[in-house]
């Protein structure tokens, strides 16, 4: 069911200046760049960058590539986590997700389109 890791989003306050110095670090442009998300693919691997990300104090939250991201976040929360963010349509026929382990993990889920294995 899980497909392998996919997404590390980092909080920044500045999405223009953060824009600015990933793509230079990493040495590449965005594939996807909009006001609220700018995601970069780094080796097969996302990372995204969040101006208005809803957990303070959280330094980064890594996603997990699934299929179908209803029967996975149905599958957490049957294992015992606990929602934290519901289903989300963020675009491109992107979907997120987060929940919660019993012992305070966020664990992000994702179905991406652009990334199949």
């Amino acid at each position: 069911m899980v497909k392998g890791l996919a997404t590390v989003i980092y909080p920044v306050p500045d999405l223009d200046r953060a824009k600015a110095w990933y793509a230079t670090a990493f040495q590449q442009q965005p594939y996807f760049d909009q006001p609220f998300y700018v995601g970069f693919n780094i080796g097969g691997y996302e990372l995204g960058l969040d101006p208005n990300s809803p957990w303070t104090g959280v330094s980064s939250v890594a996603y997990w590539r699934v299929d179908d991201i209803g029967n996975a976040v149905e599958h957490f929360v049957s294992a015992g986590a606990k929602s934290a963010a519901e289903i989300q349509d963020v675009g491109d026929g992107i979907k997120v997700a987060t929940v919660v382990d019993p012992f305070g993990n966020m664990i992000g889920l994702i179905e991406n389109p652009h990334f199949k294995l």
